[in-house]
């Protein structure tokens, strides 16, 4: 795996692993961190998949866009499309008051990264650099 692409996986686990720690902390957890951490690790594992393959592309927090992208060289992730919407909603909606996540959303916010993640670190594992 190139360097960049790897360095852009090292950051979706930290991210991953966030929302974990957010969604069980047994005293004030933050189920908005939970959120974005989760949206946060979708998006790094597409771009670093697109680092991966050459691919350059926008600066966005849109899931469905790096997608897009993604899905022209690797078309199996096209399974992942239905949890893409709700979690690109979690970059920005909870970052400012007026609405706070549940910990029910958080749950499934983690839940669809941790399947989204499986299937992208496989595929990105299993590359040759």
């Amino acid at each position: 795996m190139r360097t960049n692409a790897r360095e852009w996986v090292e950051k979706a686990e930290a991210d991953f692993f966030s929302a974990g720690r957010e969604y069980r902390a047994r005293k004030r957890p933050n189920y908005d961190a939970a959120c974005f951490f989760a949206q946060q690790c979708v998006e790094k594992y597409l771009k670093a998949h697109l680092i991966e393959v050459g691919t350059s592309f926008p600066k966005t927090h849109d899931l469905d866009v790096l997608l897009d992208l993604a899905a022209r060289t690797a078309p199996q992730w096209e399974i992942l499309r239905p949890i893409m919407g709700s979690l690109t909603t979690y970059a920005v909606a909870f970052r400012y008051p007026g609405e706070s996540a549940t910990r029910d959303m958080a749950r499934i916010a983690l839940r669809n990264a941790g399947q989204a993640r499986q299937r992208m670190r496989s595929d990105l594992c299993r590359r040759k650099a």
